[in-house]
């Protein structure tokens, strides 16, 4: 019987989605379930592990009835997952040692900034590529390991096993027969080393995390082991094609070529860039990491991750009452051609990259007598595409490497104003994806080049998925105009005001 069909697992930070695939990368049928958000103290976010495992096979057996499909035609089984989020469990009895801490959670932030004022952030960065922050998973492990009594008497004993959460899934998932994770969700750890490819003892040391609780690395295109029978519809199904949410949409997104670029807006934005087989140095607020790892080559990208995008505009409808619906918000921007002035700058916590200003508070600016309530809405959109310019500014310069695409997806990609004003702030074309899942879809195409569906990503290529495409419209002279404000504008809310002059523009 032939196996036509890819099965899916996109774990993200609120819930799971079960998406079954056709041979052709078609959705045949998806399901989710969302799982309990804990906030044990302020500042602190937790997951229950086994209830995202139960979800996992909720979703799992209700798709598959949804789309009217037996398991024996299953090909693979694929994992895209919430990056950074750190569980560790006790390999004997198969339960956590204590919930799962998200990436949100700050509750390790005072041991950070221990470090980084020991000097240690250009050891990580140099090694890691990343930011010294309790964002990554390192931190998050070395906290269990310390504060957990159960933890510490077990890891003596030789029972512990650490993982973000593609792993916790995949040990689950193969009865314990795999600890393994992919090079994307390795490189979001600050544990290890993306120019050897190996955990770093010097990273391990410094967070106070063993080795040899770590899984195994590989390839995303590669088997990572098979499902357990006992616990999976009675079968082997071979278990490929794992790889972080945010990569997964670069490679979703066709960006394949050096200079393609992808941002998932959603509360905030991520914007990666690929750079090729040669990792380039972050720096003011950029992280380097592995965009993947396919047939045994390495591919890097640059990611700067905007704090506030789409939540100025929950702000806006929420908290100031200027619009109820998003559909009235697009009304009232297409009712308001230009911002006329009006700068809003959405610095609620602090900015981001490339200014990294934690005390710079929003802002409105160019107000005067004439401001109407769709300006500001207009201003708060156009805030978003400012704030992906910064970041496509700063990767040029990092890398060397001009932007040639910007391929986007998430909530507000939706908004056919803001994409067309995206495309006329970067001066280049932006390519809005065809379907909602474009992350659980790269998971899918690695899984398919495992299986032989695709013999490589240029054959990918091929494949439609693609919706809007927004050609830049605007003069170039207009263009520095409305950035020139948008400069000005956030000058007028920044605090630590080193380090944070941008690059010119004049190239985008």
């Amino acid at each position: 019987m032939k196996k036509q069909f890819i099965l899916t697992i996109d774990q993200s930070t609120s819930g799971t989605k079960a998406i079954l695939f056709n041979c052709a990368g078609e959705i045949i049928a998806k399901t989710s379930f969302p799982h309990t958000q804990i906030y044990p103290q302020p500042g602190w976010v937790e997951h229950n592990p086994i209830e995202i495992y139960d979800n996992v096979m909720l979703a799992a057996l209700s798709v598959l009835e949804i789309g009217g499909i037996t398991p024996d035609k299953l090909a693979a089984l694929t994992i895209t997952n919430q990056r950074e989020t750190a569980v560790i469990w006790d390999a004997v009895t198969g339960l956590p040692v204590h919930p799962a801490i998200v990436w949100q959670c700050q509750r390790t932030a005072d041991t950070c900034e221990v470090l980084k004022n020991a000097g240690f952030e250009k050891l990580i960065q140099s090694k890691a590529g990343l930011l010294l922050d309790p964002y990554f998973s390192a931190s998050k492990w070395s906290w269990i390991l310390q504060h957990i009594p159960a933890a510490a008497e077990k890891l003596l004993q030789g029972r512990l096993l650490a993982g973000t959460i593609d792993s916790w899934l995949l040990w689950k998932l193969t009865g314990g027969k795999t600890h393994a994770t992919d090079y994307t969700n390795a490189s979001r750890t600050s544990l290890f080393n993306i120019h050897t490819l190996q955990w770093d003892e010097e990273l391990c040391a410094l967070f106070k995390v063993p080795i040899s609780i770590l899984p195994e690395v590989k390839n995303s295109d590669e088997c990572f082991g098979y499902t357990d029978p006992s616990g999976f519809f009675g079968l082997e199904i071979p278990i490929t094609g794992i790889i972080g949410d945010s990569q997964a949409a670069l490679f979703g997104n066709h960006c394949f070529e050096i200079g393609s670029a992808k941002a998932t807006f959603g509360t905030g934005t991520s914007v990666m860039m690929n750079v090729g087989e040669h990792c380039h140095a972050s720096e003011r607020g950029l992280v380097a990491a592995i965009a993947w790892g396919m047939s045994g080559k390495i591919t890097y990208a640059l990611e700067a991750v905007i704090r506030t995008t789409g939540d100025s505009l929950n702000w806006l409808r929420d908290n100031m009452g200027l619009f109820s619906t998003f559909e009235e918000m697009e009304v009232l921007s297409k009712e308001t051609p230009a911002c006329e002035g009006v700068y809003l700058v959405p610095a609620f916590v602090g900015l981001g990259a490339p200014y990294w200003d934690s005390h710079a508070r929003a802002a409105i600016t160019g107000i005067n007598r004439s401001t109407r309530k769709g300006h500001i809405v207009r201003a708060a959109l156009e805030s978003i595409a400012y704030q992906v310019k910064d970041a496509v500014i700063l990767m040029q310069s990092s890398s060397g490497i001009n932007l040639n695409k910007l391929y986007v997806d998430g909530g507000a990609s939706g908004n056919a104003t803001l994409m067309q004003f995206q495309a006329d702030m970067l001066g280049t074309q932006v390519i809005k994806s065809g379907i909602a899942e474009v992350s659980a879809l790269g998971s899918m195409y690695l899984g398919g080049i495992y299986t032989g569906w695709w013999s490589s990503a240029k054959e990918i290529v091929s494949q439609s998925g693609l919706g809007n495409i927004y050609d830049s419209k605007m003069e170039i002279e207009q263009r520095e105009v409305n950035y020139a404000g948008w400069k000005r504008a956030v000058t007028s809310v920044l605090v630590e005001r080193t380090e944070c002059t941008i690059m010119p523009s004049h190239h985008l």
